[in-house]
């Protein structure tokens, strides 16, 4: 069908499979709308013909692609080489600062320099629907395949043969089985780099003007980095396309680790002003590095919230995901509040007083954590803060800052004083500023240039406290520090979607589509981005997002890992079953990944829980993304249903317990979170069901620990059969396991049973607003913490974990931080055909 042939041109899906073997059709409806919103007229047929048309002759004449993408190198160490944090930089291809890999090898040293494509196939590249010859070959070179004289990474023959051609519309090859492929077999955005320059014309010539300011004329033995290919045919066409040369692998883990898991907000302080904030964080890693010997802590997204009265608390619907949010600064950390108020220290005085009250009330109240109240209190200091006088060193600072951060963040300053005077939703402001590049916008930026400097500063205070937090976890002995993690989206009417409107989709949202799990699917409320725009700007956007949370992390987490070969597009106003799969370019994707990890040395955690595609987990392996293990859902889904011994887990992966959108282990464990969800009425099915298949998940996972004997020895003197002994042994349980990181819920070390978040909930449940607590449910302090022996207890199990116990057949002498019990090998990373069932989503 016309239709259907042009939407897989576009890398939109006509049907998706909920399940194996059953596949259901995407409405027509909802293609035609996802097409509009990526700007392809199908309404009708003569609509659909002529945009067929278009596409067709605009894939079978153009030379090349908006981006290439070509693999190189061998994997680096986390933690080595560039170290997290850093901020260098050097002009780019596209005159932006980025950060040098390494220098480029001096001139004909160990380079090959052909200048001309000696051969290729044809005049034109072929038709899409013509078979494409996969030569996996490289162009004729003159030189070696030597590395450059520097030992850095290079393009060599070998590398080129592996590259891909990015489209934007399609990703990896589709596994076999996949009901409805994105890309047709011979669709451009599925070719090797090798076989885009076979295609050119012969005769055509290369100028590519790299990373570094160089100027090449061969692609051979380029350094790492995002560079500018030019083709230039000999009938005088010409094409430019980026070019992104990528470390084949991210940084590996740097030793098997454990760490901490907390929702910073709801880890309070003596210090906290009512609600957790990063002197809590920074003290956090320094006693979880140097007293229990974590090796990491990871927190929730810190991104910048959409402001409003009440503001929406959840951390994975953020304003912005480029810069922090301010209401977790330590105010008394920064500077210069010392000197703040001078000529009114009762104001201070009291700003202080109010501020122990709004702590005291959730400590020791009840109260809910309360973002609004304790943003007042902080924006009252801060507005005190702004008018005393930067020093000269930190005036320097400051503007260091805004240099770096250009326009991106005039722009997000701007929305945020645009906001306090027009509210939080750009849609609904007058016309002329919904526009960030209209002369009215420009207009109002200068009247509320008191306001714009405000939110500047604070983004600047923000980033600083943050790579504070991180330096306390590398000064600790941390060898990753702070993982950080990156929400799915952004809120449609946050600062984001207004500044990068031509990234956006306009009109669709992001979800998930029906599943067994949930018959309705699933609408988050979040804008995607356009495969198509993001290609042809060399995924400019997406590079710089990811620069900015490399930059004070040694992990990156990524929520829902799997949108970066696909999302649900659900068109604005329809139910989440009307909406249809947009293919996005894994292989660009996850080489621009590959390359920011690489320049920061850090990690990178895959959310990949739910329903995977064929043929996810296995890239993500390939590349070095770790996976993400909960215990609950490692079952033998295609033989048994049972719980899966230890040693049939993956390695390269964090395994825990639980997450922030599960039930804490001391509720699971007695069955609590059963009760909650029928006191609230969410359960779909009479209680008594839901408590027996509980009360059997737990039992047989209690009974594999028994066969194990992990349920004695307990720490702390208790019982085999307490709560606080069962989770100790599910975490020895986790130490068998070849996993290469082991992730400790931070409320799971003095039993609370309360969820961060249950989802399918808003005002049923006080998600996102509570603080740590124990078992009776009275809120823990950080300073409580430390002195746990429950806790104490708990970390000493994990910390007594010796390799033979965790599986791996390595020696008995080395501990949890010690080197990995099993080496990443070709079958080690997901590549088992199993599937969890879908986690639950942030709401």
């Amino acid at each position: 069908m016309p239709l259907s042939r042009l939407a897989a041109l576009h890398g939109v899906a006509t049907s998706f499979s909920p399940s194996p073997g059953r596949t259901v059709a995407a409405s027509d409806a909802a293609v035609v709308a996802v097409l509009a919103a990526l700007g392809v007229p199908a309404a009708t047929p003569d609509a659909v013909r002529t945009a067929l048309t278009a596409r067709e002759t605009e894939l079978r004449e153009r030379l090349l692609p908006p981006t290439l993408v070509s693999w190189s190198g061998a994997p680096t160490a986390a933690g080595s080489g560039h170290g997290p944090g850093a901020r260098e930089s050097a002009p780019g291809a596209d005159g932006e600062e980025r950060a040098p890999d390494e220098n480029p090898p001096a001139p004909g040293e160990g380079r090959p320099t052909p200048d001309v494509i000696r051969h290729g196939l044809g005049e034109n590249p072929p038709a899409p629907h013509e078979d494409r010859p996969e030569t996996g070959e490289s162009p004729p070179a003159r030189g070696g395949d030597a590395p450059a004289p520097d030992g850095s990474p290079s393009v060599a023959r070998a590398s080129v043969a592996r590259a891909s051609v990015a489209d934007g519309s399609a990703g990896a090859a589709p596994a076999q089985g996949d009901p409805d492929p994105a890309a047709p077999p011979g669709f451009p955005g599925d070719s090797s780099l090798a076989s885009a320059l076979a295609a050119l014309p012969a005769g055509t010539r290369l100028r590519i003007r790299t990373e570094q300011g160089e100027t090449r004329a061969s692609a051979e033995q380029l350094p790492l980095g995002v560079h500018e290919l030019e083709a230039t045919a000999p009938d005088g066409r010409t094409a430019r396309a980026h070019l992104v040369v990528a470390p084949t692998r991210l940084p590996a883990a740097p030793g098997r680790t454990y760490g901490l898991l907390v929702q910073v907000y709801s880890l309070l302080s003596r210090r906290s002003w009512g609600m957790g904030d990063l002197g809590d964080l920074a003290e956090l890693t320094a006693w979880a590095g140097r007293a229990l010997g974590a090796g990491f802590v990871q927190v929730n997204p810190m991104h910048a919230a959409v402001p409003g009265a009440p503001t929406d608390p959840s951390p994975y619907r953020p304003s912005s995901r480029r810069y922090p949010d301010p209401v977790y600064l330590r105010v008394e950390d920064v500077p210069e509040f010392a000197y703040a108020g001078e000529g009114d220290r009762d104001r201070v005085r009291t700003l202080l007083e109010r501020a122990e009250r709004q702590r005291e009330s959730v400590l020791s109240k009840g109260a809910l954590i309360d973002r609004d109240a304790v943003w007042e209190l902080k924006r009252e200091a801060l507005e005190l803060v702004r008018d005393v006088p930067l020093g000269p060193g930190r005036r320097a600072a400051y503007c260091d800052f805004l240099a770096e951060e250009g326009e991106a963040l005039e722009d997000h300053a701007t929305w945020c004083a645009l906001a306090e005077v027009y509210g939080s939703d750009w849609q609904k402001w007058p016309a002329a500023l919904r526009d960030p590049r209209s002369a009215e916008t420009a207009r109002a930026r200068g009247e509320l240039m008191d306001r714009v400097d405000f939110h500047g500063r604070l983004a600047w205070l923000t980033d600083a406290q943050l790579a504070t937090a991180q330096r306390s976890a590398r000064d600790a002995g941390m060898g990753v520090g702070l993982v950080h993690d990156l929400a799915v989206g952004v809120h449609p009417g946050g600062a984001d979607a207004w500044a990068q409107q031509e990234y956006f989709a306009a009109g669709m949202s992001v979800g998930a589509p029906p599943d067994a799990f949930s018959v309705q699917g699933q609408d988050w409320g979040l804008p995607p981005w356009r495969p198509d725009r993001l290609a042809e700007s060399g995924y400019a956007p997406y590079r710089r997002l990811l620069r900015a949370l490399f930059r004070y992390a040694g992990a990156l987490r990524i929520d829902h890992v799997m949108g970066l070969f696909r999302l649900w597009w659900i068109p604005q106003g329809r139910p989440a079953t009307e909406g249809t799969y947009v293919r996005y370019d894994a292989e660009a994707m996850l080489a621009i990944l590959a390359l920011e990890a690489y320049r920061a040395g850090a990690l990178v955690i895959g959310e990949d829980l739910g329903t995977v595609e064929p043929g996810v987990r296995e890239k993500l392996h390939e590349h070095g993304v770790l996976g993400t293990s909960v215990l609950w859902f490692e079952r033998d889904w295609d033989g048994t249903g049972l719980p899966l011994p230890p040693e049939s887990w993956r390695a390269d992966c964090l395994a825990t317990a639980t997450t922030h959108d599960l039930p804490p282990t001391a509720s699971r464990l007695t069955g609590d979170h059963v009760e909650l969800r029928d006191r609230l009425g969410l359960l779909t099915r009479p209680v008594e069901e839901e408590r027996a298949e509980a009360a059997t998940d737990v039992g047989e996972w209690l009974a594999l620990l028994a066969r194990l004997g992990l349920l004695q020895g307990t720490a702390g003197g208790q019982s085999e059969d307490s709560e606080e002994a069962q989770i100790q042994a599910l975490h020895r349980f986790l130490l068998r396991t070849p996993a290469r990181m082991i992730g400790v819920w931070l409320p799971d070390t003095v039993g609370d049973r309360r969820p961060q978040n249950l989802p399918g909930t808003w005002d049923q449940y006080p998600n996102w607003r509570l603080p740590v607590a124990d078992a009776e449910g009275r809120p823990v302090t950080l300073e409580e913490l430390a002195a746990s022996p429950r806790l104490h207890a708990l970390i000493d199990v994990v910390r007594a974990g010796r390799v033979g116990e965790m599986g791996g057949g390595c020696g008995p002498d080395a501990g949890v931080s010690g080197p990995a019990a099993a080496e990443s090998g070709p079958d080690s990373g997901g590549a088992s055909p199993r599937t969890a069932p879908p986690g639950a989503r942030p709401d």
